[in-house]
């Protein structure tokens, strides 16, 4: 029994063995697959202090996947400087994400970059820890001359921003001229609608307006008098002979009888022999500065506003023509108001913004007015945040101010056969303004590139567009890290609309063994911002090196 116990014990731990090392095995494949998927790579080991270092994560998953990648200050001790975009590789219906971090840091040692967690799908994969070395900057004294502070130097203030000043005042401008239209509008509006009383409101309103004067108390009698044979001259005027206010006293009162004597109006003659008694005491106050008590006064004024009230009974009532033709006439003189503010508006608004752009036509020149005004694509492009991006494989790296989009390139049976691999990017069309291209080709075998060929092949593909009369001028060409390669430059003429467009091109090739890296950039010759676009790309153009020329 003893024997058999130990023979089962034996087997027991013999599977129990196997099972762990089973669980090990398995363990140990699936954190392998975990790690396969996700990789985590360093440009450098070793940077200076301040200076970038590139951080680059690998994710290969499905089209159908969900990944996430870290964002913010996740790298701690090392500082994130930028996010780059991600860029997205597909390759046999797997996606292949890169994606990029600047990191630095401003004291010298070494640091630990802590292990960095992606998302696939709510399952949380890891990166190794990596260490990164950040030396001083040395500074040999026996090379590097030590110099004394430099006196301080006075610095010329920079010139006037008149387009900013104006850009200021237009809108404080605007704001007083909007405030003096609306008090001017109101007062126009209150003269309006007194000028709108019918005759007899009007006058009863002025005789009310005079008596809360202090004309009497002052005993100014002239000015009493010119204000009170006003209004009843006015009334006289609107109501019964449109001469009145411009007739003499006994030219009123000879027009008034005459008016009797037809029938016009039946004025009681008493009312015109008071109404000339008045006229006259006044004219003899106004003209001989004769004075008179107040109680005289008073005394005129309420046989005026008799005269005022037998008038206004002695008139007939207008006929329902006589009304519409009144209404008729208001509602045009209404109308012409209208018309005349709106000419004085926008007449001063033309003005001012004339006004506007020849200053800023003196100061900035026609084209950057012109641009401001009406707008320029380009010049958005040029002013507005430019994207750096690695496009294809090898890679093409270019600062751009749009990220350009995948398409797709056609290629001969015979030269689909040497391809492995292809990639091509673009923004805009042969006709725009800018075009932009990137095409990246890696081969079957480390086959030899001919720059001269294949600027020549591509050149063809452009004629094949709609480019006619080539201007073609070839030099050497060097990017800003010394990669060598070939660049044709010249003009073309294409359709644009009805007529043609002179557009300027640079035609860039990369040949490296096995592999084929060209640009191409079009641009107006026309626009100036097209231009300084066009220089930004070149300067910044970089090119990844395949295994063979490392």
């Amino acid at each position: 029994m003893e024997v058999r116990g130990a023979i089962l014990n034996t087997r027991f731990k013999r599977m129990a063995f196997f099972q762990n090392f089973a669980v090990a095995g398995l363990f140990l494949f699936t954190s392998f697959s975990s790690f396969g998927q996700v990789q985590a790579t360093l440009d450098t080991t070793s940077i200076r202090i301040g200076e970038e270092l590139t951080y680059t994560m690998i994710v290969e998953a499905d089209t159908t996947d969900l990944v996430v990648f870290p964002e913010g200050q996740q790298f701690l001790p090392m500082e994130v400087i930028e996010s780059y975009k991600l860029d997205t590789i597909l390759n046999n219906s797997r996606y292949r994400f890169i994606k990029k971090y600047g990191l630095t840091q401003f004291d010298s040692g070494r640091y630990q970059i802590p292990a960095q967690r992606v998302i696939i799908n709510n399952k949380q994969f890891k990166t190794d820890t990596m260490t990164v070395e950040v030396r001083d900057v040395l500074v040999d004294t026996t090379k590097q001359k030590m110099f004394t502070i430099k006196d301080k130097i006075d610095v010329d203030s920079p010139p006037f921003d008149f387009l900013k000043l104006l850009l200021w005042l237009l809108p404080i401008l605007a704001l007083i001229g909007a405030v003096a239209y609306i008090f001017f509008r109101r007062k126009k509006l209150r003269e309006a609608q007194e000028e709108d009383l019918p005759p007899y409101e009007e006058a009863i309103d002025a005789l009310h307006k005079l008596d809360d004067s202090q004309l009497l108390i002052q005993n100014k009698s002239k000015e009493y008098y010119s204000i009170l044979t006003e209004i009843v001259k006015r009334y006289l005027d609107r109501e019964v002979d449109d001469m009145a206010l411009e007739s003499t006293t006994d030219e009123l009162i000879e027009r008034l009888s005459a008016h009797k004597k037809l029938g016009h109006f039946d004025f009681d003659a008493t009312m015109i022999k008071d109404l000339e008694l008045v006229l006259k005491r006044a004219d003899l106050v106004k003209f001989a500065k004769m004075q008179q008590a107040s109680g005289q006064l008073e005394a005129d004024r309420r046989t005026l506003e008799l005269i005022i009230n037998d008038t206004h009974e002695a008139i007939p009532e207008p006929t329902e023509e006589e009304l519409l033709e009144d209404e008729l006439y208001k509602e045009e003189q209404y109308k012409k108001r209208i018309r005349k503010n709106w000419m004085i508006a926008i007449g001063s608004i033309l003005i001012a913004g004339l006004f506007a752009i020849a200053i800023g036509i003196g100061v900035y020149g026609y084209s950057a007015v012109r641009d401001f005004v009406f707008g320029n694509d380009m010049r958005e492009l040029q002013e507005d945040r430019w994207v750096k991006s690695e496009y294809g494989i090898p890679s093409v790296i270019m600062e751009t101010p749009e990220v350009l989009i995948r398409v797709p390139m056609e290629y001969e049976e015979n030269e689909q056969a040497a391809i492995k691999s292809t990639d091509a990017f673009a923004y805009g069309s042969l006709t725009d303004d800018l075009y932009i291209m990137v095409n990246t080709i890696q081969y079957n075998s480390e086959q030899k590139i001919d720059p001269d060929a294949t600027i020549e092949a591509g050149l063809n593909k452009i004629e094949l567009g709609g480019a006619s009369n080539f201007i073609v001028k070839k030099d050497a060409f060097e990017t800003p890290n010394g990669i060598a390669g070939v660049r044709a430059i010249g003009t073309f003429n294409i359709k644009k609309g009805s007529g043609f467009r002179e557009q300027e091109y640079q035609y860039v090739v990369f040949g490296q063994p096995g592999a084929l890296q060209q640009v191409v950039i079009v641009n107006n010759k026309q626009n100036l911002y097209a231009k300084q676009i066009v220089e930004r790309i070149i300067n910044s153009l970089e090119i990844e090196l395949t295994q063979g020329e490392k």
